[in-house]
């Protein structure tokens, strides 16, 4: 027993750090906070490309989505809107991680209505991603794909987040988490809005 004793005050620092690691990794919000922390360091961010002659994107098949309420939603029928797409699902920890980002960019833009938010939820049980907004209280649309999602929009890889101009091209494709809470991203999309 004193043995143990010895040995637990020489490596009580170790077996702390042990436990935290631990926590971290079993909780989904733990990893999700500590994800928070990497991506408002600003090195996981995004960038929409500028408009360049010769430098302008595919203009994007159409994705159909549906609301909560069974509005059926189309990107060809949102031209000359610029188009926020966000794909998440409530288990995934870089998802959770720049949510409270798309939140906070939402309720920034939510009454400009040349901005349109397609928060779509790729859970398998979409009440569990109902849930996770609720608990969360984050208000953006939750919406799910309404058919085959066109894979220039998403390869399978969680989060992803596209950017449509108003002509309905493709300026921004980012697979993983981002912070879309920064001034420089707001700025960007500014620019898309008085294109």
């Amino acid at each position: 027993m004193d043995s143990f004793k010895f040995w637990l005050k020489k490596n009580w620092t170790t077996i702390i750090f042990g436990g935290l690691v631990i926590i971290l990794f079993a909780s989904p919000d733990s990893k999700a906070w500590l994800m928070r922390q990497m991506i408002s360091t600003g090195l996981f961010n995004s960038k929409i490309e500028e408009k360049k002659p010769g430098n302008v994107g595919v203009v994007s098949e159409n994705l159909s989505l549906k609301s909560e309420n069974g509005e059926i939603i189309n990107t060809s029928q949102l031209k000359g809107k610029v188009v926020f797409i966000n794909f998440w699902a409530s288990w995934c920890p870089p998802c959770r991680a720049e949510f409270p980002s798309v939140q906070k960019l939402y309720e920034k833009y939510s009454g400009n209505k040349d901005l349109v938010f397609l928060t779509i939820n790729l859970d398998e049980q979409e009440e569990k991603g109902k849930m996770y907004l609720e608990k969360e209280e984050f208000t953006v649309p939750f919406l799910i794909p309404n058919g085959n999602i066109p894979k220039e929009f998403f390869g399978g890889s969680l989060p992803t987040t596209v950017v449509l101009d108003k002509s309905g091209k493709i300026r921004m494709h980012h697979i993983g988490m981002a912070d879309y809470s920064k001034e420089s991203f707001y700025e960007e999309i500014n620019q898309l809005l008085k294109e």
